[in-house]
């Protein structure tokens, strides 16, 4: 009847406006009603309630947020998270976990229905974390793991690890978070701060081309064989004065490396290679060269355990008038396409880094699967690829 009479002009504007201010307080005592679906009409209850605001001040602010848990509890938000999913792999005090437990029931936390669908899925994503992207060679590897993973519904995400910038424990929050699934560690070193955390051994993960002794988790290829067969090359060439500029020896490759060349050396019965170790860049393999060349008596050939390092190699070669391959041949672990266009070509001993790559993926996605973890070494025979920097010795 009031709808009709205002339609037609008959009720008074006074009489409208007392009913739309009447109607207003009405809407807003239902909506603060204690029950906040209690019948209305037109938005006017049929009945007055007066609620009571029992929440806290953080909550009466608006929805409560998974980072006011953690700073009501005095943890990080991946902690938070972790504790109201019973996460079985979190390591943390029975206060701890009470604590955050108080703070969410305090605060009336309630996780967003999004947000606990996908902490029930795979991010379908996984990290990969490289000792030094100026490096070519990590290329490979880099190109066989992204390649498996798009194969089989991933993304990887790269990481530079170096000592100056090294990766901790935001890493392994990354996979409790469920940002990335698991971590494939190109980068492990002793001392590395990532490999002394506890929440490490909590999450997947394996180690590439540097292996862990005792990890039980490496992937790696035969490099073994693949000095074996550089010191055979040499060898057959006639060469027997023979240096070796070696990786780091904090490095498991580079160690393995240095010791299977010494060991092939001496089962071919050659003198025992001068050794000089250096970081696996151009200026590593450059300054390695120089301090060989102090050696009494003249090397006739060099195995670089890097490629980077036998570009240095040459590098040194030519500012101290040295002749490749008339004085001095050259032979180096790992081969690119770029070694055929250095002055001259470069031998090469070509490795399955690619493959590498890609079985790395395939033993982080065995652990996902629920598989134990184990050591991978990836099959296939080295190759030399004999170009111009290696020849007899003269």
């Amino acid at each position: 009847m009031r709808k009709c009479l205002e339609k037609t002009g008959f009720l008074d504007s006074r009489q409208v406006t007392a009913r739309n201010r009447a109607e207003s307080t009405a809407a807003e005592g239902c909506i603060a009603s204690e029950n906040r679906f209690s019948p209305c009409d037109n938005g006017v209850p049929r009945r007055a309630e007066v609620r009571v605001d029992r929440r806290t001040p953080e909550a009466a602010r608006g929805r409560v947020r998974l980072s006011d848990v953690a700073e009501l509890a005095g943890v990080t938000k991946s902690v938070a998270s972790r504790v109201l999913n019973d996460d079985p792999t979190l390591s943390a005090r029975a206060e701890t976990r009470r604590r955050v437990v108080a703070a969410a029931q305090r605060l009336g936390y309630r996780p967003h229905a999004g947000a606990v669908a996908l902490s029930q899925a795979r991010a379908k994503a996984v990290a990969l974390l490289i000792p030094d992207l100026t490096n070519p060679v990590y290329s490979r590897v880099i190109r066989g793991a992204y390649r498996r993973a798009r194969q089989l519904g991933y993304v990887v995400l790269l990481a530079e690890d170096t000592p100056e910038t090294e990766a901790d424990e935001a890493f392994t929050d990354l996979v409790g978070s469920g940002r990335v699934d698991g971590l494939l560690i190109a980068s492990a070193r002793p001392g590395h701060r990532l490999l002394d955390t506890a929440e490490l051994a909590r999450v997947p993960h394996v180690f590439v081309n540097r292996a862990v002794d005792g990890s039980g988790r490496n992937v790696t290829v035969d490099v073994g064989s693949a000095s074996a067969a550089a010191a055979r090359h040499l060898a057959e060439l006639g060469h027997r004065r023979i240096g070796h500029v070696a990786g780091p020896v904090e490095t498991s490759s580079g160690r393995d490396r240095e010791a299977a060349f010494l060991a092939a050396t001496h089962e071919l019965g050659l003198p025992e290679p001068a050794v000089a170790r250096a970081e696996f860049s151009e200026a590593g393999g450059a300054e390695a060269t120089r301090l060989l060349l102090r050696e009494p008596g003249p090397l006739t050939a060099l195995y670089a355990s890097t490629l980077p390092q036998a570009v240095g190699v040459l590098h040194a070669l030519r500012e101290r008038g040295r002749r490749v391959p008339d004085d001095v041949s050259v032979i180096t672990y790992d081969d690119l396409p770029f070694a055929e266009y250095q002055d001259p070509p470069l031998t090469t001993i070509a490795m399955p880094l690619q493959e590498l790559g890609a079985s790395a993926v395939d033993a982080l996605l065995a652990q996902l699967a629920g598989e134990a973890p184990h050591d991978v070494v990836v099959p296939g025979e080295p190759e030399v690829v004999e170009r111009g920097s290696t020849g007899p010795p003269r």
